[in-house]
């Protein structure tokens, strides 16, 4: 009977020590704070770190790649819009190697979310957003250029976040968010 007891009160520590409570100190936990949402920051020690962007600033990448989304623009798609909405956002991206190797353009990824579900990327040629156009040309150190992905929106304003990878086998990411 002595081993089941003794079994019952382990089990029980560990619940209690599960639920940040600690047993029989009479002192209360200290919830740990809620986690941020995460950005990657820009040391590589710091690739899961936490931090949302704000449309229209920069981030800094550990290799020297430094982006700088702009403010969406909301349009409506043309009739050979591909895929079909009423309701699309464009998102200038501007790319600054200031790295010491060049940078592939075709690395890059770039995906957006509502609610956490992926929206479809919007090519709409008349308009001018038909994604990377210099996909196979590589950003020598001290180069910069644009690039333009629009989104399909839903009807209502909701809150887009859109995830840059500079390499897309890769964790290392930089979030930006905003209401469109």
């Amino acid at each position: 009977m002595s081993t089941a007891r003794t079994t019952a009160a382990v089990f029980a520590a560990f619940a209690l020590a599960a639920c940040g409570t600690a047993a029989g100190d009479g002192s209360e936990a200290v919830p740990a704070p809620p986690a941020s949402p995460s950005v990657a920051e820009s040391s590589p020690q710091a690739t899961s770190s936490v931090r949302l962007r704000e449309f229209g600033s920069e981030h800094r990448f550990p290799s020297g790649l430094v982006v700088t989304v702009s403010s969406p623009n909301v349009f409506e798609p043309s009739e050979s819009a591909y895929p079909r909405s009423q309701r699309a956002a464009a998102f200038g991206i501007e790319l600054s190697n200031e790295g010491q190797r060049p940078y592939r353009i075709s690395d890059l990824s770039v995906r957006a979310t509502i609610g956490g579900e992926e929206v479809k990327q919007v090519q709409d040629i008349p308009r001018g957003y038909n994604g990377i156009v210099d996909a196979d040309r590589d950003l020598v150190a001290g180069d910069s250029t644009k690039v333009t992905f629009a989104f399909a929106l839903p009807a209502e304003v909701a809150t887009v976040e859109l995830t840059l990878r500079p390499d897309s086998t890769k964790s290392t990411k930089a979030v930006f968010v905003g209401s469109v």
